[in-house]
């Protein structure tokens, strides 16, 4: 239709950016990188294109993460990248900007969110509204939070944990901390780096958590092998590594998730804690799918807790939804 904006809902994570186009569903899911010439400061490449080229590029190419923690660590190239993704799903066209839902972590600050909504402005929206992860994450995992009972979601992406209880639409109680995915990978990184002198590098110890992680000891029982460069030597070396070990790795990460979530119990009030434990805790994000982490939560808090269906997109399809209902778009 002519004249008539295009409503889009952007999961702004640390690790991968998700957007959602209203009618449409998820039209895009990209690492959020953005490959810069230090020489010229000329963007080369952002998202899956950007991601190939970390650790793999001539020393004045650098590949970088313009998000750190759930906020923005570089303006300029958070621009870039909300501008990238937005001409690829609305086109180069910005005559009739789209309207744009940006998900922010909850326990930032005003002038991180007045950062994450200029930066959409200025790539193009006509207008930019915030919603918290924690909200967003109960609609995508089909929550109803209109309702006046209490839901408990833990969103583990990748820069940010979130714990959430909601009621009324709104956060009743919660907690944000910066232990998430991104400092998975780094504790394994550090722990295969300490215990065997290899250095790995970031792909590695993703791919290292997806196919032999684990919460805890004994939470499953594989092993695979991991390639690197020695400390020592220099040279090329082969190690193998267990999922008990990577839990070993984990563990103090993992501990303080498990922490974060029995403070945000403790400070619920009574009457919707009685709630949770009849409704349990849903676990949404990437970090969600670490093996085991929902039976580790179980048995901490005695609460019955599950993954949502697709922890992935959960945030993404929560905006898709507050998109439907919210009146200015």
């Amino acid at each position: 239709m002519f004249g008539v904006s295009t409503s889009v809902g952007i999961d702004l994570g640390t690790a991968n950016v998700l957007v959602f186009v209203k009618g449409k569903g998820i039209v895009l899911r990209e690492p959020s990188v953005v490959a810069v010439d230090r020489d010229t400061n000329n963007v080369l490449a952002i998202g899956e294109e950007a991601k190939q080229m970390i650790g793999r590029t001539p020393g004045n190419i650098v590949a970088i993460r313009p998000l750190r923690d759930g906020v923005i660590a570089d303006y300029d190239m958070t621009e870039s990248m909300i501008r990238h993704f937005l001409e690829k799903v609305v086109g180069r066209s910005f005559l009739f900007g789209p309207y744009v839902m940006i998900c922010i972590p909850t326990g930032v600050t005003v002038v991180e969110k007045r950062a994450v909504q200029e930066a959409a402005e200025q790539a193009g929206a006509k207008k930019a509204e915030l919603i918290e992860e924690p909200i967003a994450a109960a609609l995508g995992a089909g929550i109803d939070i209109s309702e006046p009972v209490g839901s408990m979601v833990v969103d583990i992406g990748g820069g940010t944990c979130d714990v959430a209880v909601i009621s009324l639409g709104g956060i009743v109680y919660g907690d944000s901390l910066r232990v998430a995915g991104n400092k998975f990978d780094s504790d394994i990184e550090a722990y295969i780096k300490s215990h065997y002198n290899l250095m790995i590098g970031e792909r590695t110890s993703e791919n290292i958590k997806v196919t032999v992680g684990a919460a805890y000891a004994g939470a499953r029982n594989l092993t695979m092998d991991v390639r690197g460069r020695d400390v020592v030597s220099g040279l090329p070396k082969n190690i193998q590594i267990n999922s008990n070990q990577v839990a070993d790795a984990l563990q103090e990460s993992v501990g303080k998730i498990v922490s974060c979530v029995k403070k945000v119990l403790e400070g619920t009030p009574p009457e919707l804690a009685a709630d949770i434990i009849d409704r349990g805790i849903v676990l949404t994000g990437g970090g969600a799918m670490l093996y085991g982490l929902d039976e580790l939560i179980r048995r901490e808090t005695d609460i019955p807790t599950s993954v949502a269906d697709d922890p992935l997109s959960c945030v993404a399809l929560g905006t898709g939804k507050a998109l439907e209902i919210t009146k200015n778009f």
